[in-house]
Order: structure tokens, then sequence, then C-alpha cells
């Protein structure tokens, strides 16, 4: 396989836990050349086993191309961080989330790399310019963070992190690999802790631990909310698009006038970040050029359609009478 360049060099994954695997089942099945590498006593043993048996689960869903076997011998497994690099496009560091491992794991990867694969870290939360601080240049400037949703082959989503001194060529790079794997590339375009993924989520986590906590809610009522409302208009739209599409005029006659009331909320919670006017027509702006007014009722047709399609899913997926759905 090759990216939108004609680079077919493989990837390399370093850690073998269970995002590394993730990445090893995406970019194989989207068929790159793959080197798996972990120097922790069984853990190449245990990634071959959950290698298996995520393609077979995906198999088993119709979600191969190929035979499992194709897919699988796509994989190299290898104790040798250096041999494991050597000659990859893109190295993803998979180690756990602490930001003197990363650092040091970054490091012995640029050494042993190629002076152009991009070295990009699957950290949730820590930015990379901590992760490439104190790095030489030519280490450093091509130093990402490549964040995936968890499991990157059935979230397909990845955030780009650069720091403000990583080159252009290795952002464009990491992105050309990412997309030929199938992932949608999100590129932040500011460091900031968290990310998008995780600011998001941990904004309704915050939420739903309070609405428990002042008693207005039970944790699984809190869920039911999301899984059986919120979550079915986000598996296919996000929130500025759930909103414009709510309200007759989009998103602008939505701040008019659920504004005050969302600010009174978050009021409540200390939080103080009011939709001033500017910011407003900023979003605005963003949505009109996706969406024009003139074609408001066409979309929101498509949106029920989309919800229709879910519930007869759900449907055909409930459990039967008497019996909970596992």
């Amino acid at each position: 396989m090759t990216d939108a360049a004609g680079d077919a060099r493989p990837v390399a994954i370093v850690g073998a836990g269970s995002i590394g695997v993730a990445f090893a089942v995406l970019f194989a099945r989207a068929g790159r050349a793959v080197r798996l590498i972990d120097p922790v006593d069984g853990a190449l043993d245990r990634a071959a086993v959950d290698v298996a048996e995520r393609l077979a689960l995906l198999d088993e869903h119709g979600l191969l191309a190929e035979s499992i076997a194709v897919v699988t011998a796509r994989i190299g497994f290898t104790a040798d961080l250096a041999a494991g690099v050597a000659g990859a496009v893109l190295v993803q560091e998979c180690a756990p989330e602490r930001l003197d491992l990363k650092r040091d794991l970054v490091a012995r990867i640029g050494e042993a790399a190629d002076a152009d694969a991009v070295i990009a870290s699957s950290s949730s939360a820590i930015v990379p310019s901590a992760i490439a601080a104190e790095l030489p240049s030519s280490i450093a400037d091509r130093v990402i963070v490549g964040h995936p949703g968890n499991p990157p082959y059935l979230l397909p989503v990845i955030e780009v992190v650069p720091t403000p001194a990583t080159r252009a060529e290795a952002v464009d790079l990491a992105v050309d690999v990412y997309r030929s794997a199938g992932l949608r590339t999100v590129l932040v375009r500011r460091e900031v802790e968290g990310f998008v993924f995780n600011r998001l989520q941990g904004a309704l986590l915050r939420e739903a631990y309070c609405l428990v906590r002042d008693g207005v809610a039970s944790a699984d009522d809190v869920d039911e909310v999301v899984r059986s409302g919120l979550g079915l208009r986000w598996s296919f739209m996000g929130p500025f698009e759930t909103v414009d599409l709510n309200t007759r005029g989009g998103i602008a006659a939505h701040a008019e006038r659920m504004g005050p009331a969302y600010e009174r909320m978050g009021a409540e919670r200390g939080q103080r970040d009011s939709w001033t006017p500017d910011l407003v027509a900023r979003v605005v702006a963003e949505r009109r050029d996706i969406l024009p007014l003139d074609e408001w009722n066409e979309r929101v047709r498509w949106r029920d359609e989309q919800l229709l399609r879910l519930q007869a899913l759900r449907h055909e997926t409930a459990a039967p009478a008497g019996k909970e759905a596992t």
C-alpha cells in the first residue's frame, strides 16, 4: 500500500499493548506492512494472540477484504527497536501515558529511524512539545501527536497535533499515511492538553459526574440520555451540526434562543465561557459555508433518515422480550 505521496514504506509501532495492537490491525488491514515492536518479555506473544482475535472479529462481521492469513502476514513482530524502526515512514509510539517514558523512547526512536520518518506519539493528553523538549532539532522537528479514537480500526478519526517546531512536511506526511489507512485526520492547530477528543469527552464526563453528585439522575439514567438521545445524533453529526439542524434559521437562531440558558448552566458550574457575538458569527460562517440555509430543509430530512435507519438497526438487534442484551 502507498500513501498519497506514493510512499510504500512500512509503519513501525512501538509498544504492543492494546493501542499498539489496534494500530497494527488498522494498517495491516489497509494493506500496509507493519512492524510491531516491544522488548518486554511475553508482550509480543500476547500481541499476536490479540491481533488474531481482533482480525477474527472483523472477519466475522464481514469487515476484512482479504483473508485473515493475508492480513496477518503483513505484521512483523520484533523486540529490537533499532531494527524495527529502520526504513519506516512513520513510527507510532504507543507507550503508557508517562512523560518521562515517552521522552526517552522518542529520543531513541529519533536516533534509529530514517531522517525523514515522522515520529508520532499516541498520547491522550500530553502535548507533543513537552515530549520533544530538549531533543535535537533533527528529531524534534518531526515529532507530532497522532491521537486516535480507540480502537482506531473501528473509530476512523485521528488527531494530528504538531508542535510549533514541527516541519510542515512531517505533518503532511503523517496525514497522508493516516488517510491511506482510512483514518479521517483532524489537525489540532494549537497545543492544548487533551486535544479535541478528550476535551469534549471530559466536558461531558464532568457534567455527568455533577448530575449524579447533585442527585439529579443516576449514572445509568445519564447513560440512557446519551445512548438513546444525544449519542444517536452524535453518531453521524457533531454538536454544531446537531444544533444547526435543531432550530429553523440554523445555528444563529439556536444561539440566540438557547445561548443565555447555556451560559447560566455554565456559570452554575463556575464556567463563564460566553458565546460572544463574534464567536457565534465565526461558527455560523463556518456552518453556512458547509450548508447554505436554502439547503437546510433537505439536510433535516437527511438527518431524520439516518435516525430512522439507526432505529431500524436497534430494533433488529434488540434482545428478545424478557432477556437482557449483552
